[in-house]
């Protein structure tokens, strides 16, 4: 029932978790960043390998993974998409002769590493395949099916270490958000590309898995619960939010990068005024905000594991916005924004108590009429949902649920009022 109502969106054991996870930025090198050679997806498929049609039991792994890449992940069709209407037309509005051969397009639609590192089977046509996500496998193709050989020197020959929530969240936020070197801009999304939105742990269970987390995986690799994952990639979402508003508004333009703030601050009918006081963003009517999606988790996340950076946090999110809005440097509050995530992060732990509070704490800000901007609607319903399920609770509050999923079904149709009312009234008892 998650995957249906995750679809109707617009888009597409105490552990203390700083033992268990990289700290951020260990996996330093994206897949499509190192020096590796890319075999191409067909060096994997061979039917001795991950391209086997039917699940295998006598091995570590199901060896079918490229049968369900190549005909359930919505990455493999990445490369296919440039070459429709949509895309052709998208182009010409950004004056490119096409979509399939730019750059611009190429570098999340498929695996564009540069023609030197491409081996005779490599083709871009493949999409998001294998090495885009899992490295460049010249070094490591012969021996990560050495039985002897550990995923640690797996990683080290240049397998990209999925497993750990934080490189996994650095990996995909660098297409589903962007990079210093690739964003879908405003002038792209101009041209008719659609707004972005991102949550780790929804997006991870919307695809196809194609490994299995049993005793071995456990043995060898991180296995994340899905708690853990949500935080994770909220926490890495902000720090990348940072490093781009931090590289996008020094460049000297007349206009900031545009795509870094709400779509829906200007982006809505001129009769439709939704300017309201707001203690979280403390800007006067008519004021551009910033895209909050990356930031509106943070509080309860604080307030659950690290209560001494809920002020910290506050302050810093208040004067990011107010800087962004005078034009002023705000070069220090990044700084002391990175270390209150940081200081979250080394404060991680995970319990069924943990849980309850984060879900009751998120629906009291949601019932106080605090996610009033589409994406921070979008992003409470998605922690809610999983927040429920962790907790037993989904299946109980299932008709709650399809309702919040309606009230942010429709950007264009999102109402703050709406969305109150759908997480206020008849809500079951938790």
């Amino acid at each position: 029932m998650k995957n249906n109502l995750l679809s109707k969106l617009p888009i597409l054991s105490l552990i203390l978790l700083s033992l268990i996870f990289s700290r951020p930025g260990q996996a330093s090198t994206l897949p499509g960043q190192g020096e590796a050679s890319h075999l191409g997806v067909a060096s994997c498929a061979s039917g001795v390998c991950h391209g086997s049609v039917r699940t295998r039991t006598a091995t570590r792994i199901p060896q079918n993974e490229y049968v369900i890449w190549s005909k359930l992940d919505h990455h493999r069709n990445a490369f296919k998409t440039l070459l429709s209407e949509e895309s052709a037309a998208i182009a010409y509005k950004l004056g490119l002769a096409n979509a399939y051969e730019a750059d611009v397009c190429l570098d999340c639609h498929a695996d564009n590493v540069p023609e030197e590192r491409r081996g005779d089977r490599f083709q871009l046509s493949d999409g998001v395949g294998c090495e885009a996500c899992h490295g460049g496998s010249e070094h490591y193709i012969s021996s990560h099916t050495d039985p002897g050989a550990s995923h640690l020197e797996n990683v080290e020959r240049g397998l990209y270490p999925l497993d750990e929530a934080n490189s996994r969240a650095k990996l995909c936020l660098g297409c589903h958000m962007g990079t210093d070197k690739k964003i879908a801009s405003h002038e792209i999304m101009g041209a008719g590309h659609p707004r972005l939105s991102f949550e780790l742990d929804t997006f991870t269970a919307l695809q196809p898995a194609h490994y299995v987390i049993d005793a071995d995986y456990r043995e060898n690799k991180s296995s994340p619960d899905s708690v853990t994952v949500w935080v994770i990639g909220q926490l890495q979402a902000a720090r990348q939010t940072l490093e781009l508003l931090s590289t996008h508004f020094s460049t000297g333009a007349l206009f900031p990068e545009l795509s870094l703030f709400d779509c829906h601050a200007c982006h809505h009918d001129m009769s439709d005024q939704r300017w309201r006081v707001s203690d979280q963003v403390k800007l006067p009517p008519g004021a551009v905000r910033l895209n909050n999606a990356s930031f509106v988790m943070l509080s309860p996340i604080a307030r659950a594991f690290a209560p001494a950076e809920i002020e910290p946090l506050k302050i810093g999110l208040e004067n990011l916005n107010l800087a962004a809005y005078s034009g002023e440097s705000f070069v220090d509050t990044l700084d002391m924004l990175q270390a209150s995530l940081d200081n979250i992060e080394t404060s991680l732990t995970q319990s069924e108590k943990i849980s309850v509070r984060l879900l009751k704490d998120l629906i009291s800000i949601g019932e106080q009429g605090a996610f009033r901007d589409y994406v921070e609607a979008e992003q409470a319903v998605l922690a809610i949902d999983l927040l429920l399920s962790e907790t037993d609770q989904r299946d109980a509050t299932a008709d709650w649920v399809e309702r919040l999923y309606i009230s942010v079904e429709s950007e264009r149709e999102f109402n703050p009022e709406s969305f109150l009312h759908a997480i206020s009234n008849n809500r079951p008892a938790l």
